[in-house]
């Protein structure tokens, strides 16, 4: 209950955050600006509600052809492989974290600590990578390398299944820092690659249809972790 109590009131907070602190940062009324005076409708209303008004939203009638934009559809199509790799990073990443570190990785000296030093050296890592991104020279933008990167991944599956099987503690602590490496680093590339060359309007597009298929990544990788279980003596 405590948990629930202190999960619920962070909840609310930052509920409260975002809808009375967050639009009167410098940086979010900049970028709201922008998108709106590029013919962002919903990002427009959200200006006027605050009270502010962009030249775009006056002249909104007159500039007709400057609110047009791509249909979600061909956003969709265009992109079909940043959203497909977006979707595959979870669906790996889900598959293995954290159903597998808890049932699949055998008995070590840590004990029962062992899964949840696991589960921090992931999240660790994972918040890391977050920020390689911003060092440009590094900075994964090839949509070719983006998918291969992406499909590499999927080789961690059998190194997780061997080391769990056969190998030490220390291995399992490796794997699980790459997996959380490669997680973070590439789910913002694809974020931040995707919506380059786009008005605000399709960049809006574009991030729910990102959002998207992260939640179908993550749902569905959560659905496929139960097949650790198999050959596992719990099937």
């Amino acid at each position: 209950m405590l948990f629930l109590a202190i999960s619920t009131f962070f909840e609310f907070l930052c509920i409260l955050l975002y809808a009375f602190v967050f639009p009167k940062l410098p940086i979010v009324k900049y970028y709201r600006t922008k998108a709106a005076s590029e013919g962002s409708k919903t990002v427009a209303a959200d200006l006027a509600a605050a009270g502010i008004q962009t030249e775009a939203t006056e002249r909104a009638d007159a500039n007709a052809k400057q609110l047009e934009r791509l249909s979600n559809k061909q956003l969709f199509f265009q992109n079909i492989d940043y959203l497909l790799d977006l979707f595959l990073t979870y669906v790996l990443t889900l598959s293995i974290f954290p159903g597998f570190l808890y049932e699949n990785t055998g008995s070590h000296k840590l004990g029962s600590w062992y899964a949840l030093v696991l589960i921090a050296v992931y999240n660790m890592f994972d918040l890391i990578a977050r920020y390689i991104p911003l060092i440009e020279k590094i900075k994964l933008k090839s949509r070719k390398g983006l998918m291969i990167a992406t499909l590499s991944r999927f080789l961690f599956i059998p190194c997780f299944y061997f080391t769990a099987k056969y190998g030490d503690q220390g291995w399992m602590i490796m794997l699980v820092s790459f997996l959380g490496l490669t997680n973070g680093y590439l789910t913002v590339c694809v974020l931040t690659v995707t919506p380059q060359g786009y008005k605000g309007p399709e960049q809006n597009a574009l991030g729910n249809l990102l959002v998207l298929c992260l939640l179908a990544g993550l749902f569905s990788g959560v659905a496929l972790d139960w097949l650790w279980i198999i050959g596992n003596g719990k099937f």
